[in-house]
């Protein structure tokens, strides 16, 4: 089977509004050439996201959220439901950002229940799972980015993994200008699909999109997305300059 490649851009907590309209424009035009063969996504701050939706028209960019609240509605200051973020456009949602879990608390299951929030509110997610240093040099990858998959993934049917994005994204190569090795990224990338071919089968298993995502930039795009398991890159700040993006999105 051949994946689709997905490439989407986490603006983190940059841009005002004159900026992520003037951005996403830009990355419109930047990587129009690459539609016909590549999923473009921009995932900017949630007040940022109706205006981008609308700078951004019929183009072929896709707008996604950076965090979702796995209720419907509620007392829950602060949060954004799925509904919320369909009903401006939104299509995506970045659920369990290493980000939110070390800095905020998030726990799998936590982050299992937005996954399954997500496809109920018609949002595709984009499950983040990674280990930190500690852990890599412990030997506990494996053992940890399984874990996370599992619990991001409880009680989803096959045709809901299907649709379900994985992004590995080690901790330790996120920001730090540190990225893992090709053969590094893939040997995750590989045990993370035989987990979803143990849990779904191997159709479901050989249609799931696997990202990587920590410090990728134009310089590595094309030797890391050269792996067989790795399809597409969640990129963070090589996102927020429109043709460093779009020279990711050609690789």
């Amino acid at each position: 089977m051949t994946r689709r490649r997905i490439i989407a851009g986490n603006w983190k907590m940059n841009t005002d509004r004159d900026e992520a309209v003037a951005l996403a424009k830009a990355v419109a035009d930047a990587t129009a050439a690459f539609a016909a063969d590549v999923d473009v996504v921009v995932i900017p701050p949630a007040t940022l996201i109706a205006p981008v939706v609308d700078a951004l028209g019929d183009s072929h960019v896709a707008v996604g959220a950076q965090n979702m609240h796995p209720e419907v509605r509620g007392a829950y200051t602060g949060e954004l439901a799925g509904p919320m973020l369909t009903s401006v456009g939104c299509g995506y949602v970045v659920c369990g950002h290493s980000e939110r879990r070390q800095l905020f608390g998030e726990t799998s299951e936590f982050v299992g229940a937005k996954v399954a929030a997500a496809h109920r509110f018609g949002l595709i997610p984009i499950l983040c799972v990674g280990e930190t240093l500690e852990e890599r040099e412990a030997g506990q990858t494996e053992a940890i980015v399984a874990d996370q998959l599992k619990r991001g993934i409880d009680g989803l049917s096959k045709e809901q993994l299907a649709e379900t994005i994985v992004a590995y994204e080690p901790v330790w190569a996120i920001g730090t200008g540190r990225t893992a090795t090709p053969e590094q990224a893939q040997a995750v990338h590989a045990h993370l699909r035989g987990i979803l071919k143990q849990r779904a089968g191997a159709e479901v298993a050989e249609a799931v999109r696997i990202q990587y995502g920590g410090s990728v930039n134009p310089s590595n795009a094309a030797e890391l997305l050269g792996a067989p398991d790795i399809d597409g890159a969640l990129v963070g700040g090589a996102s927020l300059k429109a043709e460093t993006f779009a020279s990711i999105v050609g690789a």
